[in-house]
């Protein structure tokens, strides 16, 4: 071996202990929020469902039926009603009893985990009420 060979060894080991260190210290919390995000059941914060969701659902159906529109009166045909062909495409939503009952066990698993939290649980009725509204549901 060459002279001075370990103290390199141990020079580049310490150093990456050092730098290690200095990476986990500062990354705190990273890998707490992976999972989570717009689809995570747990998070309060925005949401794609409900009114928001819809109107952006609207407004892209829209969009779809415009270009469609478009592509009719190059071919020289009649365009389509605009409103009525996004009736046509977005029937209403109906919540069954066994949706409603799937939903109403997802909001007790969420209390379930809010409770393991420490927070507050929710209200299972109502909670699942509102989401069933946000399904378009009654």
């Amino acid at each position: 071996m060459a002279p001075g060979f370990d103290i390199v060894v141990v020079a580049v080991v310490g150093l990456a202990i050092i730098v290690g260190v200095l990476i986990a210290a500062g990354s705190t919390g990273v890998y707490d929020r992976i999972g989570q995000g717009d689809l995570d059941l747990d998070s309060e914060g925005p949401s794609a469902s409900g009114a928001g969701a819809e109107a952006l659902r609207d407004e892209e159906i829209r969009q779809m039926v415009a270009a469609r529109n478009d592509r009719r009166a190059a071919r020289g045909k009649p365009p389509l009603d605009v409103d009525e062909e996004i009736r046509r495409l977005t029937p209403e939503a109906s919540v069954d009893a066994g949706l409603r009952e799937e939903i109403r066990q997802l909001v007790i698993a969420r209390n379930a985990r809010r409770a393991a939290r420490g927070q507050e649980p929710l209200d299972v009725d109502a909670e699942t009420e509102r989401r069933v509204q946000e399904l378009g549901g009654g």
